[in-house]
């Protein structure tokens, strides 16, 4: 039977229930790179498909959780920045820019997560766990 979430326990029960999947999106994304690298452009272009899905997967599972939520997301965005690069890449379309907004906006998440939220859950947890 599985354990309800409490403050004690929330961090481990979901980094250890989803990390497989973690690990199998990491496995995805190298391969997207990998076919990025040596300019395969069907490999590149497939497996934007499964990385992001599992991205969005894992942002999903991880929406109960304010920190994992706002560091899902933006890996959401970087994914999807580092394809739109790597799309533009392989067509010689100047797509850099599109990207670089992309990745500024998954920049601009954390620094709202880490300026407005970080330090009132960190009491909050150290306040839970006394």
């Amino acid at each position: 039977m599985e354990q309800p979430l409490t403050p004690q326990n929330h961090n481990i029960q979901v980094s250890a229930k989803y990390r497989w999947i973690e690990n199998g999106h990491i496995f995805l994304w190298l391969i997207k790179d990998t076919c990025w690298a040596m300019v395969w452009r069907p490999g590149g272009i497939f497996m934007i498909f499964p990385t992001l899905s599992v991205a969005f997967y894992i942002l999903w599972k991880s929406r109960h959780i304010r920190a994992e939520l706002f560091h899902n997301l933006a890996v959401c965005l970087w994914i999807m920045a580092n394809s739109i690069w790597m799309v533009g890449e392989f067509f010689e379309v100047e797509a850099r820019p599109y990207a670089v907004c992309v990745f500024l906006l998954g920049l601009s998440i954390l620094l709202v997560y880490y300026i407005f939220f970080f330090r009132k859950d960190k009491r909050k947890e150290e306040y839970e766990l006394q």
